[in-house]
């Protein structure tokens, strides 16, 4: 069985966008055990190592498997473009306990081992407390993991937001979906995510929440069970330049490394562009781009995808650690 969303005529008008600082949170508490994610993050790692050094997150760790269910707790709880973590706390403070051991059952249940554990029955046999210690523990990560660089992240996320909002007025939710990653297909009514996972839901008049993430690559998440709404989650765009710092040296070192012309283009990829695009960006030939772009794209820095019409190149992990120094 497949992973598809079933969508009815009201929920065709109730899709929206929204940014969430708890997801982002319980995010980059994952990215921390994702070895697979890091490449698009490394200043970030490097200027957290101290204080991820200083956290027990064990107990988020323990309700984040690898594949399969991660508490809707986790998730969005009030979802808007300006929902404040506070908010989001909050409400997550407020769950209803039997809501929450179902939730935290189904997660407990996605690593062998983990429900019969000592800890997974603490969590089960008392979800009034277990919710407070998970928000205890989100809240601590939040201040210290997410808090200092939220600026810098939100702009990102609303750049996506404005980005994807215009891109809906100009073709469609049917156009749009596909367009936020090459894994989601629409059929009028249906959206499908191709990945390994087997979830069947029917919106019923609830619409979609839209949300771009910052840490989620290379995952689209969805799968929100109710009361929680309905919520995919797709990686941002430009997350090749969310952590790039004015004045970096970087540029230089790749200039004698790969040369001054496939440098520029590497560098020049803060987010997603086309060869006609760079071109323009850098005052050089089209045909020199495109040239540029074919090697460091064989050379596994570059990835390229369809875009609508239009074939957007952007940086592969590797590609961004070479950019940023890392």
């Amino acid at each position: 069985m497949p992973f598809r969303l079933y969508f009815g005529d009201e929920d065709l008008m109730r899709c929206r966008f929204a940014v969430s600082p708890l997801w982002e949170t319980q995010e980059a508490v994952r990215t921390l055990r994702r070895p697979d994610r890091h490449g698009y993050h490394t200043p970030w790692l490097r200027r957290i190592r101290k204080a991820a050094h200083e956290l027990d997150l064990s107990l988020l760790w323990l309700l984040m498997p690898r594949r399969g269910h991660t508490p809707d707790l986790f998730g969005p709880q009030r979802t808007g473009p300006a929902t404040t973590f506070e908010e989001e706390i909050a409400a997550m403070r407020a769950t209803d306990p039997a809501v929450a051991r179902e939730d935290l059952a189904r997660a407990l249940a996605a690593t062998p081992g983990a429900r019969e554990s000592s800890r997974g029955r603490a969590l089960l046999a008392d979800p009034e407390r277990a919710v407070h210690r998970l928000a205890d523990a989100l809240e601590t990560a939040w201040h210290a993991l997410v808090e200092p660089e939220w600026p810098r992240l939100r702009a990102l996320l609303e750049a996506d937001v404005a980005f994807h909002s215009r891109r809906l007025a100009e073709v469609g939710l049917g156009a749009l979906l596909p367009e936020l990653d090459r894994r989601l297909s629409w059929n009028g009514r249906t959206l499908t995510v191709d990945w390994a996972g087997e979830y069947e839901r029917r919106l019923d008049g609830r619409g979609l929440v839209l949300m771009p993430s910052a840490f989620c690559w290379p995952d689209v998440v969805s799968g929100f069970e109710p009361p929680w709404q309905p919520v995919l989650v797709y990686p941002a765009r430009g997350l090749g330049g969310l952590w790039a710092e004015r004045g970096s040296d970087a540029g230089e070192a790749l200039a004698r490394l790969l040369g001054r012309g496939r440098a520029a283009v590497l560098c020049a990829l803060t987010d997603p562009a086309t060869t006609t695009a760079l071109a323009h960006r850098l005052g050089l030939a089209p045909s020199s781009v495109s040239a540029h772009l074919t090697v460091l794209r064989d050379a596994g820095l570059l990835m390229s995808r369809r875009y609508g019409h239009q074939v957007l190149y952007e940086r592969t992990p590797l590609g961004m650690a070479l950019a940023s120094g890392g």
